[in-house]
């Protein structure tokens, strides 16, 4: 792809910079829709939301500069890592996480060279499209899930799940206007459907009484989020755990990395597997978790939320990312602003991620559609079939502390059978 090539399909792409008020509500957009799964990590290992607004737009911002700004992906706190950092905290407390965050950074490192050493050619062979396009529809998919629960459930007065119509109503709603911004809007107001979806949800949630504002009152105008630096607020130990916890994991979000960046491929128009080249990509995502693990954050990847929001605008601008990243370490700390984006209820959310997620699993499709799949062959159905069914259905290979699931197991699980299987089953020869 030459380094000129612009994508005529979208609005502003990778290179595009807008201006102003224009900027600022896109990179706004962008970041709402990143906040929710990015604070939701922190707030169940026991970590401060605040810091981990801070290392995931640093995180990306260490991304974007070693990728040369040329793929256009927000990076927020890793989920594949929470089991894991839940037991550290619990045991040996940040300074065991920061360890393993470090670790995982390490290893990307490793096969980043690894990668730039071997090349990325053997991506082709492991990767068709009848793998690509089911492992993407588990990406979306394979999260459909948590979104219906976010949008059924309320947490009741003992901490259980309370069927809830007034969520699923609030819900309901959020995704309508969503998709109403989106499909009449024009000029400006028609590159921020989400945001005006969030904003026109968390009123209406306000409405029916569903926030807790009171976060919002208690929290200061300034807050300095809670760093935490080795030989700075702790003296660092070798906590072996820590590594022989992590450390694996490392390849499970390298599949999601990977997995994500299929995705853009396809979105952008481009081949970011070449230029700016896998190892480069493993790098940045590396680098960035090092970084998040020495400022007191969570370990941070790439996310499926950023490729929704790409798709749906059609804002490919990593000038739009690069804004983002940089709200999100100056709203750190804003403790007022930050209570109010942590008060967004989950139905707000929810509505929102009914599309986003939705996308994604439609490029999926797209993929299997444009490079014209044939599903009369057995080869392909089967294929298809178990990647789907073992994605989505969370289904879990576990030893010890390790756990490869979902999008990872049905990514391997495709590779194999692309692998093995002839092209025509014996009774497609007769």
């Amino acid at each position: 792809m030459k380094e000129n090539y612009r994508n005529p399909d979208v609005v502003l792409d990778i290179h595009d910079k807008p201006k102003g008020i224009k900027w600022l509500g896109l990179s706004l957009q962008h970041l709402f829709t990143m906040f929710g799964a990015t604070v939701l990590v922190p707030i169940l290992v026991g970590i401060n939301p605040g810091i981990a607004l801070f290392s995931s737009g640093l995180g990306t911002i260490v991304y974007l500069i070693v990728t040369k700004g040329k793929i256009p992906a927000y990076l927020g706190s890793s989920f594949a890592f929470i089991a894991a950092m839940q037991m550290l905290m619990k045991d040996d407390g940040y300074p065991a996480v920061a360890l393993g965050a470090i670790t995982t950074g390490i290893v990307y490192l490793i096969v980043s060279a690894i990668v730039k050493r071997a090349g990325s050619a053997w991506l082709d062979k492991l990767l068709p499209a009848i793998v690509v396009g089911p492992v993407v529809m588990v990406i979306g998919l394979g999260l459909a899930g948590n979104a219906a629960s976010q949008a059924m459930y309320a947490v009741g007065a003992n901490g259980e799940q309370v069927y809830s119509v007034k969520y699923i109503a609030v819900a309901l709603i959020t995704m309508s206007l969503t998709i109403f911004f989106n499909m009449y809007l024009k000029g400006f107001m028609g590159l921020i459907p989400i945001l005006l979806g969030i904003v026109c949800g968390y009123f209406i949630a306000l409405a029916v009484g569903i926030v807790d504002v009171e976060p919002i009152r208690q929290a200061a105008w300034f807050a300095l989020p809670d760093f935490q630096a080795p030989f700075v607020t702790y003296t660092p130990k070798f906590y072996l755990t820590a590594i022989v916890t992590m450390a694996p994991i490392a390849f499970v979000t390298m599949t999601e990395h990977i997995g994500h960046l299929m995705v853009l491929n396809k979105l952008t128009k481009r081949d970011f597997f070449k230029e700016p080249g896998l190892d480069k990509t493993l790098k940045g995502e590396g680098l960035a978790q090092i970084v998040a693990g020495l400022v007191g954050g969570p370990p941070v990847t790439s996310y499926g939320e950023n490729i929704g929001v790409l798709a749906i605008t059609r804002v490919h601008s990593v000038f739009v990312i690069g804004g983002a990243a940089a709200l999100a370490m100056g709203l750190s700390f804003v403790g007022k602003l930050t209570a109010i984006i942590q008060s967004i209820p989950n139905p707000v959310i929810a509505g929102i991620s009914f599309i986003l997620f939705g996308v994604i699993a439609s490029i999926g499709l797209k993929i299997l559609i444009d490079n014209k799949i044939d599903f009369n062959l057995k080869r392909n159905l089967l294929i298809a079939s178990v990647i789907l069914v073992v994605g989505i259905g969370g289904l879990t290979f576990q030893v010890g502390a390790v756990a490869v699931s979902g999008m990872a197991l049905a990514t391997l699980f495709g590779i194999i059978l692309n692998l093995i299987l002839p092209e025509k089953a014996k009774s497609e020869l007769e």
